[in-house]
Formats: C-alpha cells, sequence, structure tokens
C-alpha cells in the first residue's frame, strides 16, 4: 500500500507540482540573477554619477563677485567675467568689498588701484573657490605688469590652515543621522517604541553635536566660532536627517528606511558642497544638495563656526522643515496605527 500510495502522489512530469517548484536551473533563478545584476549595476552607476559628475562640473556658478576701482577697471572687469562663472557687482572701496566678504555678500573681490591689484578671499567659506579668485587676480595683475596682493579676509583657524578637518566632518554628519535611527529601531522596534525612538534620537543629536563640534574645534582646531552655538546647530543637521528616517520607516516599513537612507548617503552627502563651498557645484546641483540635510547642515556649520551666524537663517529653516516633515510622518504612522487597531477591536 505504501508503494501504491507513493505512486500516487508523485508528481508527474509535466504536472502542476513539478511546474509549481522549478529546477536550480530554471527560469526563474536566471531570471532573478538577471535582475540583481542589473540593478546592482544601476545602484553603483548611479553612484559614481552622484559623487563623480558634480566634481568633473566642478568650477565657480554664478558666484558673486566684489570688484572696486577705477571705473574703466572695474567695467573691464565686468565685461570679462560676467556669465556663467562669476556675477560681479561693483563697491565703492575696499572696506565696502571686505565687508561684503565678511557678510557673505560676496565670495571673494578684487580691488584695483596704482600699486596693483588686492585679492580678498574667504577660505573659511570655500577654499576651491577662493583659489580661483587668487588665480583669477594673479592672472588680471600680470596682464597689467603689476602683482597682486592676497588677503585671506575669513580664514581657517591657525590650528588647521587648510581646513582638513571640516571636509572630513561631512561623513560624521551623516552618519550622526542615519545610525542613532538604525539602531534605535533595532532596541526599542513596534509601534510601541515609536516615542523612545523620538527622544533618542534627539538626546543623540544633542551629544552627537556637542561631541563633534568638540573634536573639531578644540582637538583638531578647525572651527572658530561659539562652541555651544555651533554644537546646536551640528545638532539641528543630525535630528534633521535622522527623524525623517524615523518616520519613513514608521509608516513605510524598512523599505522607506533603506530608500530614504540610501538617498542621503549617495546624493545628500556628495551633493553638500561641504569640502568645497555651495558656488563650486552647478547650480541645479548644489540648489538640491542645499535642500537636502546634509548640505543645509554644513551651510550652518560654516554660518555659525566662521562667520558669527551670517546666513545661518536659511539653512536652518530648511533643517526644520525637514525635522517637521519626519514628525508629520511619525503622526500619519501613529495615526493609521490607531486606526487599524480600533477596527480590530469594533471587529
Amino acid at each position: 500500500m505504501s508503494a501504491n500510495l507513493a505512486t500516487s502522489t508523485s508528481p508527474e512530469p509535466g504536472d502542476a507540482g513539478s511546474r509549481a517548484a522549478p529546477s536550480p536551473g530554471g527560469r526563474k533563478p536566471m531570471a532573478r540573477l538577471a535582475a540583481l545584476v542589473a540593478g546592482l549595476t544601476a545602484a553603483i552607476t548611479l553612484m559614481l554619477c552622484a559623487f563623480g559628475l558634480p566634481s568633473a562640473a566642478g568650477g565657480p556658478h554664478h558666484a558673486p563677485l566684489g570688484v572696486t576701482g577705477p571705473d574703466s577697471a572695474v567695467a573691464a572687469v565686468k565685461k570679462q567675467l560676467s556669465g556663467d562663472d562669476w556675477e560681479v557687482t561693483a563697491y565703492d572701496d575696499p572696506q565696502a568689498l571686505t565687508r561684503a566678504v565678511e557678510n557673505r555678500e560676496a565670495v571673494g573681490g578684487l580691488a584695483f588701484g596704482g600699486d596693483g591689484v588686492d585679492v580678498y578671499t574667504a577660505t573659511a567659506g570655500g577654499q576651491l573657490i577662493s583659489g580661483a579668485i587668487s588665480g583669477l587676480g594673479t592672472s588680471l595683475a600680470e596682464r597689467q605688469h603689476t602683482a597682486a596682493t592676497v588677503h585671506d579676509v575669513v580664514p581657517f583657524p591657525e590650528e588647521d590652515p587648510r581646513g582638513t578637518g571640516l571636509a572630513s566632518a561631512a561623513l560624521p554628519m551623516v552618519f550622526g543621522g542615519m545610525l542613532p535611527a538604525i539602531a534605535l529601531l533595532q532596541f526599542f522596534p513596534g509601534h510601541a517604541g515609536r516615542r523612545t525612538r523620538l527622544a533618542g534620537v534627539i538626546a543623540f543629536a544633542l551629544a552627537g553635536g556637542a561631541a563633534v563640534t568638540a573634536v573639531l574645534q578644540f582637538g583638531i582646531g578647525t572651527l572658530d566660532g561659539n562652541y555651544w552655538i555651533t554644537s546646536l546647530g551640528l545638532g539641528l543637521g543630525m535630528a534633521a536627517l535622522a527623524i525623517p528616517l524615523l518616520g519613513l520607516e514608521s509608516l513605510f516599513g524598512y523599505a522607506g528606511l533603506g530608500v530614504g537612507s540610501v538617498m542621503m548617503m549617495f546624493l545628500g552627502n556628495p551633493l553638500s558642497g561641504l569640502p568645497t563651498g555651495p558656488y563650486w557645484l552647478p547650480d541645479g546641483w548644489s540648489t538640491l544638495g542645499q535642500l537636502l540635510p546634509p548640505g543645509a547642515s554644513g551651510s550652518l556649520l560654516r554660518a555659525n563656526a566662521f562667520f558669527g551666524g551670517t546666513g545661518a537663517g536659511g539653512p536652518a529653516l530648511v533643517l526644520g522643515a525637514w525635522a517637521v516633515a519626519g514628525l508629520a510622518l511619525m503622526f500619519a504612522a501613529d495615526r493609521r496605527h490607531n486606526r487599524r487597531t480600533g477596527n480590530a477591536a469594533a471587529g
């Protein structure tokens, strides 16, 4: 009987049972393999584009440049430089030009006089753009057979004159938003842990901002501003990245968390402009980068650490908007959970 049973239950070739369980060498595994290879290829290509294209197309893009001196010299420079690279504005005298650089109305400037060309830069506002202005001033001075003198109006501190610590802060700022969200989701999962996760993210943002600022300012010597204001700004940046990730996970699960993390890491990070300054990136890339938390956080850090808070309002509003958006996502997920719970209780 057992033999007959075995015979009767064994699937015949070509029946439904055999079709439901394709062999390892069948079409479905090969299709999944092809889809996986195509997806990974697309991912690494997009990653290369996100990191490589902005750098390859790097250069001054509509950077505000101040000029002062004789009318003829100012007019000649305006005619030569005005375009996609520079937006030239005339100032009454070198003092007004210096104030414009300090107030972030200009990234730098050129002052023409009888003794040569005075070049005004703000290295702390962007090293590459400052280098381009210095090169431009030197080139113009050589044409006039005079000398160029460079004045760094807003330099990096003497302990870190090249600003290497600022460039190295890009990844910690991004991971400072991603890692606490991921860790808190593991330790306090589910709907019951949502408030604990939110409190943990805020606490970590304050502690992480204070720690990163302390290392950059007192350890490396990169930052030169009010410690507490700078640390609060960094904390806001971390919270503005972490809270939306919590909201995405609350509403869409780990798929939402994954998409948000990938966007911040592979789009927000290379477009932040933290190592170069936003004017060095192409216009569209720069605008998008400044609307994402990493770029807004980097701009807020520069404003607080080197320019006495000048220009901090815009980035702070962007970060605040991201934090509010994350809270809105969490609120929507909470309402959906309560509605489902109520429907289950009523049923």
